[in-house]
C-alpha cells in the first residue's frame, strides 16, 4: 500500500520535476476522497538550505534515514554532473534493497543509474538525455519513446511533464483509477495521455554534406507535391541511377524515398501546428497522396496520430 513517499533531493535540483512529486503526494487531498500520503522531503543535510538549478534555495525538513520508512522514494530531476553523492546512492540502493518502489522524473534516472539500480533494466529519460543515458550506462534498456516506463519496483519518465503521468501511473497502479482521476482532475490535467515523446522531439532537417545534391534537394522541398522517381531525379541530377543512389546516401546519410518521407512529414507537422487545413489536405499539400499513407509513416515517425498532434501542438481557434 502507498503510504509514505520521500522526494530525495540534491544541489541544483530542478524545481518543477520536484514540484511534480510535490503536487501528486505532498498535497492533502483527503476531503477529495484521495488517500493521505506522508511526504518527506529528504537530503543529506536536512535543515540547510539547497540550491535549484533556477537560483532559489530548497530546504529539505528530513535527513537520509527518514527514507527507510518510505513505500515510494521519488527522484527529480537535477543538473547532469559526473558523480552524486555517495551517501545518497547508498540510501536508494538500500531502499531498492528493501522493496520500496523508486521513481525519477526526466533526468533523476542518472542518479538511479548512478547507484547502479538501472543495470538491465528497462528505463527511460528526456530525449535529450538518452544518448548520454546509455553512454553512461550502457548495460541499461533504453526506450526513448515513451512517456515513461513502469519496470515493476523501478519507474523512470521522460522529461518535465511526463513526470506527471508516471506519478498518476504509479496511483493509478497502486490506488485504482478513482483515485488517479481524483489528483488529476484537481491539477487540471488529463489522467493519461496518448502517444510517446517522440512527439515533442525537434525532428533534425537531414542535411547535405556537400554541394553536388544541393541544387536537388532544395527542388525536391519545393515540390514535396510531385511524386519523384528515383529513375527521375537521378535523371534531374544527371546521374546515373547507381551513381546517384550511392551519391545520394553518401551526402545525406539516407535513401531518397527515406529523405523524401522525413520531409514530408515535417511539412505536415507544420501543418498541422500553424493551419486548419484538414488532414486530408495535409496529405495532399505535402505529396503523400493519401490520408491513410500520411497517418502511416507520421505515426511511425512521429509516434502518434496526425490528429492527436494538433491537437496537442496545433494554434487554438480565435
Amino acid at each position: 500500500m502507498l503510504k509514505t513517499v520521500a522526494a530525495v533531493v540534491i544541489d541544483k535540483v530542478a524545481p518543477f520535476e520536484f514540484g511534480v512529486v510535490c503536487e501528486v503526494f505532498g498535497i492533502d487531498r483527503t476531503e477529495e476522497g484521495v488517500p493521505a500520503f506522508e511526504f518527506l522531503v529528504c537530503g543529506e543535510r536536512p535543515g540547510e538550505p539547497l540550491p535549484t538549478s533556477v537560483g532559489a534555495q530548497l530546504i529539505p525538513g528530513h535527513g537520509l534515514d527518514a527514507i527507510e520508512r518510505a513505500d515510494l522514494v521519488a527522484v527529480p530531476a537535477a543538473t547532469l554532473r559526473d558523480e552524486y553523492p555517495p551517501a545518497v546512492l547508498a540510501a536508494l540502493r538500500e531502499a531498492n534493497e528493501r522493496g520500496a518502489t523508486l521513481l525519477s522524473v526526466c533526468s533523476g534516472a542518472f542518479v538511479l543509474g548512478a547507484a547502479g539500480l538501472l543495470d538491465d533494466r528497462h528505463c527511460t529519460t528526456h530525449w535529450r538525455y538518452g544518448k548520454q543515458l546509455l553512454d553512461r550506462f550502457p548495460s541499461i534498456k533504453l526506450d526513448p519513446d515513451v512517456l515513461f516506463v513502469d519496470d515493476g519496483d523501478i519507474i523512470t519518465s521522460a522529461g518535465t511533464a511526463a513526470g506527471i503521468d508516471a506519478c498518476l501511473h504509479l496511483v493509478r497502479r497502486e490506488l485504482g483509477s478513482n483515485v488517479a482521476n481524483l489528483i488529476a482532475r484537481r491539477m487540471v490535467v488529463p489522467p493519461q495521455r496518448d502517444g510517446g515523446q517522440r512527439q515533442y522531439v525537434e525532428l533534425p532537417v537531414p542535411e547535405c554534406t556537400a554541394d553536388s545534391l544541393s541544387p536537388l534537394l532544395t527542388w525536391m522541398l519545393d515540390n514535396l507535391r510531385t511524386d519523384h522517381t528515383v529513375a527521375e531525379l537521378a535523371r534531374q541530377a544527371r546521374m546515373s541511377e547507381r551513381t546517384f543512389a550511392r551519391r545520394f546516401v553518401a551526402e545525406t546519410g539516407t535513401t531518397p524515398n527515406k529523405w523524401l518521407t522525413m520531409q514530408r512529414v515535417l511539412r505536415a507537422r507544420q501543418l498541422l501546428e500553424d493551419t486548419s487545413l484538414s488532414v486530408e489536405e495535409v496529405a495532399e499539400e505535402c505529396g503523400f497522396g493519401s490520408a491513410a499513407l500520411m497517418r502511416h509513416h507520421f505515426n511511425k515517425i512521429v509516434g502518434v496520430a496526425p490528429k492527436d498532434y494538433r491537437r496537442t501542438f496545433g494554434a487554438p481557434a480565435v
